[in-house]
């Protein structure tokens, strides 16, 4: 201390011969300090990431991105390709939240339910090969969870020397099973992950969870509606195939990916049981039409509704093409047995094989989800799988096992596939939220001391907060 003292002594003694005003000049420099540079400059600053455009919106900066990727995380010297994703930023004091549907990124701003609670800032990747995010050209045996992960994972690491705060992984659906995929070859990255409705099919050839699911959602006489509908459906296939040909050379629909109309129109209609359950509600069931009155049109309107006619023709697979890839090589996909339709059925459950181009390779990897499950049993640290009670896709979920810690599996009672940590019964809801916010570094005094007294930090935002539910593709094996 005495050194410093004296060396300091001796600088000012010989800025004082530079002249009051230089002297004036020089201390009121050396006592500014540097100003911060500019959030949009810090994440440019970021080798290989790029500004696509920014958007205002009130309170944040938001940010729509591309970042330079390997095509092969194994073998980088390969090639790159450009993925695009968003950052919503509030604040680089905030914690963040990392979040993909497994799709393409929502180029608008949107917080997801995690990023509201902590009050953090948001950044949502779109998932490789989902356009404009693909190589060029494609070598589709680069599309895995692992690859994928480790897009989150360069992506994680260089935003992080700004973000220095606590993480969190989210996603629903797809996005909640990339989550927790991220977790299972990443686990040091997160702090905490929150996985919504993630579907786990370990044993892609046994299903019969999913037969047990049908047999007793709901109520028999809501069943009963849909199951005659669906029937009815297949019984007056030919009118309302004249019907799906008129559709067709109106909206310019092909069918070549999936073989002809006919083909399409079946898969269409075995979607319809699923799709209701997936999407509506016990309530809806009152606005179904009774299957043995209604005429053509309403049943077809039925149908489209909840199935969509536009799936199965080649302009809608094309979006999916990676989904169905996935499912056909490493995620799997549920089958059903539908005994209510009897031999009206001619092709039965179609697998994925015939929702993907013919010139696109496809091998299935049984290991892949059985790592993860095991992995998850065993080693779930400071993770959240939330599900709905009617969602199929609850029917096969992530569960955990006695090497699990901090982890959790919640039910939200009546929820389809938009169940969220908001339905959940109040004494799970509050500890979801308290554990979130635990694991964000965020969690205020009372709500460390009583969950009960857990609330988000964020004020509600309509707009923000909006859910674009994802009106994802049927996966079948």
């Amino acid at each position: 201390m005495r050194k410093t003292l004296g060396w300091l002594l001796s600088l000012v003694v010989l800025i004082g011969t530079m002249g009051a005003a230089g002297s004036t000049a020089q201390a009121a420099t050396a006592a500014e300090p540097a100003a911060a540079a500019d959030i949009k400059d810090q994440i440019l600053g970021i080798p290989g990431m790029s500004l696509i455009e920014e958007k205002p919106y009130p309170g944040y900066r938001f940010f729509v991105l591309n970042y330079e990727q390997p095509v092969d995380h194994r073998q980088p010297w390969k090639g790159t390709f450009k993925q695009r994703l968003t950052l919503l930023h509030k604040d680089v004091s905030r914690p963040s939240v990392f979040f993909t549907s497994g799709y393409n990124v929502n180029t608008n701003p949107r917080r997801s339910e995690p990023t509201t609670i902590i009050d953090g800032n948001q950044v949502s990747m779109e998932y490789r090969f989902f356009t404009p995010s693909r190589p060029d050209p494609a070598n589709w045996a680069n599309l895995d969870i692992w690859q994928a992960a480790s897009d989150q994972h360069r992506i994680f690491t260089a935003l992080k020397k700004i973000y220095k705060k606590n993480w969190l992984a989210t996603g629903g659906s797809k996005g909640g099973m990339t989550a927790t995929y991220y977790e299972r070859f990443y686990p040091r990255d997160m702090d905490g992950v929150v996985a919504y409705v993630a579907p786990n099919d370990v044993v892609n050839k046994e299903d019969s969870a999913y037969d047990r699911f049908f047999a007793k959602v709901g109520t028999k006489e809501c069943r009963d509606r849909l199951n005659a509908v669906q029937r009815e459906a297949l019984v007056r296939r030919e009118p309302l195939e004249a019907k799906y040909a008129a559709a067709a050379a109106e909206n310019g629909w092909t069918f070549t990916t999936v073989g002809n109309l006919d083909k399409a129109y079946e898969a269409v209609v075995l979607d319809y049981v699923w799709a209701f359950w997936q999407y509506s509600l016990l309530a809806d069931c009152a606005s179904l039409p009774a299957a043995a009155t209604a005429t053509d049109q309403e049943i077809w309107d039925s149908v489209d509704a909840i199935s969509g006619f536009s799936a199965y023709t080649d302009q809608g697979l094309e979006t999916y093409t990676p989904y169905y890839y996935q499912a056909g090589t490493q995620l799997g996909s549920p089958d059903i047995k539908q005994p209510h339709l009897g031999n009206l059925s001619r092709y039965g459950y179609q697998p994925p094989r015939n929702f993907v181009p013919r010139d696109i390779p496809m091998a299935f990897q049984p290991g892949a989800m059985a790592d993860v499950d095991k992995w998850v049993r065993d080693n779930a640290h400071q993770m959240l799988f939330v599900y709905g009670q009617n969602d199929p896709w609850g029917a096969e979920p992530f569960r955990i096992g006695y090497g699990a810690r901090d982890s959790y599996v919640m039910i939200a009672p009546g929820a389809n596939h938009g169940a969220n940590v908001a339905k959940l019964l109040d004494g799970e809801k509050a500890l979801a939220t308290a554990k979130i916010l635990q694991w964000a570094g965020v969690a205020p005094a009372a709500a460390l001391a009583d969950a009960g007294r857990a609330a988000p930090l964020a004020a509600p935002d309509a707009e923000l907060d909006r859910r674009d539910l994802e009106r994802e593709p049927q996966l079948r094996p």
